[in-house]
């Protein structure tokens, strides 16, 4: 009788012991995908924060480009004032495709483009985007492993007793996605 007790018990404790692992793997992915949220929200701050001087470098040198200048600062702001991780990551792409008019302006200003803060806030928002780039990606790997766990057997079960559903990726705008358009006549 007394070796069916041992085993009923451990019996007990190996389910108690799986149920627990998979909680627990579920709280440890959900703080990773939290994680990389909040990577991306710091890049993406530290990059509207490089803008006003990014701005203030170019204005000098084009103050007729008033309207390009303008939705910088307009991009900028809507990227301050996101509240949601879509409206971020949404405002985000605004503003890089703003500074990335900027950029092409300052090509028709040999002087700016030679101008050493300029160029040291061109690298610094290219590091920014590489991490922008990076910390997406991050997040994305991040629910490819929750959304796996979710949704294979014996996570499936789990899941569903806990819970937990499938996330969704971070995804790219379709006009982002078109292959640009090279013409070297």
């Amino acid at each position: 009788m007394t070796v069916w007790l041992w085993i009923g018990v451990g019996a007990i404790v190996v389910i108690a012991g799986i149920f627990i692992l998979y909680y627990n793997r579920f709280v440890r992915l959900i703080n990773q995908i939290a994680n990389s949220l909040a990577q991306i929200d710091v890049q993406l701050k530290k990059r509207a924060d490089l803008v006003p001087n990014l701005v203030e470098a170019v204005k000098g040198y084009a103050k007729h480009e008033k309207k390009i200048i303008t939705e910088v600062t307009e991009a900028r702001k809507a990227l301050v004032g996101a509240t949601d991780i879509t409206g971020k990551v949404k405002a985000g792409d605004k503003l890089q495709a703003a500074i990335g008019h900027l950029f092409a302006i300052a090509e028709n200003y040999p002087n700016l483009k030679a101008n050493e803060n300029f160029l040291q806030l061109q690298n610094e928002l290219s590091a920014i985007e590489d991490k922008v780039a990076y910390a997406r990606q991050y997040y994305n790997d991040g629910i490819l492993s929750y959304n796996t766990i979710t949704t294979t057997i014996p996570g499936i079960w789990f899941a569903k007793m806990y819970g937990f559903g499938k996330k969704d990726y971070l995804q790219i705008p379709e006009k982002q996605r078109a292959v640009p358009k090279l013409n070297f006549d």
